[in-house]
């Protein structure tokens, strides 16, 4: 598999490399037996966080007494330096490791910078110098907040939401990224599932020499879609990109990634499904979102108090209370539709 130099780390990533979030919804046998398939397969690069529940023990368990083979990124958000070195240890315990290649601070509202107050820059420096992460990095889904880690020269990887539907400045990070000699990871390259034509999803990645895609994967066959693709690189043509210009129009700026900031919800809503159902049940199939759990989720639309709390945490600014309330009557209007046409 082709390797991409991921900036002054200089640390060689597999150009495939495994967002391993969506593997928390994986048991733990199947779990590792994909990771372990990823690494035959050429993946060397995982990243995942101390939000991710139960995924960086998954991978401690896939990559127990191997671990100079793989290259691990975890993420914290740890609201202070204190809180970040206790997740720190922590992850350490999860992954049965010593140290991690790259660690985040996870999507904080301000960049951390040395003497903010928070202590969260110092506490990543200590734990570089004292040998338990080689590297930092941050994440962030703010345009703003993405340029001026990199124009601060303070960290060494950026990770941040880039896919096909990236338009503006988001289009821009690649190559600030190279530009300051800066790992740039591209979190999302299917827009949390939301785009339906992946090798068109792949083939734009493959535009940006220095992005490396951590592709979110819970199943084998996912994973195999992938290996075909590296195997077999696309290339982009005119109709993907007018696949691409079709996919910003339909979705436009105001869309749910799906990114799970907003949770927890005092009512249990899983808002992160919800407030973007329509796009769902139009871009994958329908019936998984018709299932007698499903249904008891989404029903607890009803029980939203507009407290705001969701809203407040979005990191793209969205109404989701308004969202939420939108698709879940579009999504009991379509179950309507198709028991009437006797499909369900």
């Amino acid at each position: 598999m082709d390797k991409i130099r991921l900036g002054r780390t200089g640390l060689e990533v597999s150009s495939v490399s495994f967002g391993v979030l969506p593997l928390q919804r994986t048991p733990m046998p199947e779990a590792t037996k994909i990771l372990r398939r990823a690494y035959e397969g050429g993946i060397n690069y995982y990243d995942t966080a101390r939000m991710y529940s139960d995924s960086e023990e998954k991978l401690g368990a896939a990559f127990a007494g191997m671990r100079g083979k793989v290259i691990i990124s975890t993420k914290s958000m740890g609201k202070s330096g204190q809180e970040m070195t206790k997740e720190l240890e922590n992850s350490l315990k999860n992954l049965k490791t010593d140290y991690i290649d790259i660690w985040q601070t996870h999507n904080p509202a301000k960049v951390p910078v040395p003497d903010d107050g928070s202590g969260i820059y110092e506490a990543m420096l200590t734990a570089q110098k004292s040998g338990k992460t080689r590297f930092i990095g941050l994440t962030n889904h703010l345009a703003g907040n993405a340029v001026q880690a990199v124009e601060s020269g303070l960290y060494d990887t950026l990770q941040f939401p880039f896919s096909l539907l990236a338009y503006g400045e988001d289009l821009r990070m690649p190559a600030l990224c190279r530009e300051a000699d800066m790992g740039f990871i591209a979190m999302k390259a299917l827009a949390g599932g939301l785009i339906r034509n992946v090798p068109a999803a792949f083939a734009f990645i493959r535009l940006h020499p220095n992005a490396v895609p951590i592709w979110g994967i819970q199943r084998l066959e996912e994973l195999e879609e992938f290996l075909a693709l590296e195997a077999n690189p696309p290339p982009w043509d005119t109709a993907m990109a007018t696949t691409a210009e079709k996919e910003r129009a339909e979705l436009g700026g105001e869309f749910c990634r799906g990114c799970g900031y907003c949770l927890p919800c005092p009512a249990e809503i899983p808002i992160h499904w919800l407030a973007r159902m329509i796009p769902l049940l139009s871009r994958s199939p329908w019936k998984a979102q018709y299932t007698p759990k499903a249904m008891e989720e989404y029903n607890r639309a009803a029980n939203c108090t507009h407290c705001g709390n969701c809203a407040s945490r979005c990191p793209y600014h969205l109404d989701t209370p308004r969202l939420v309330e939108t698709n879940y009557k579009f999504y009991l209007s379509f179950l309507k539709e198709k028991q009437a046409k006797g499909e369900i």
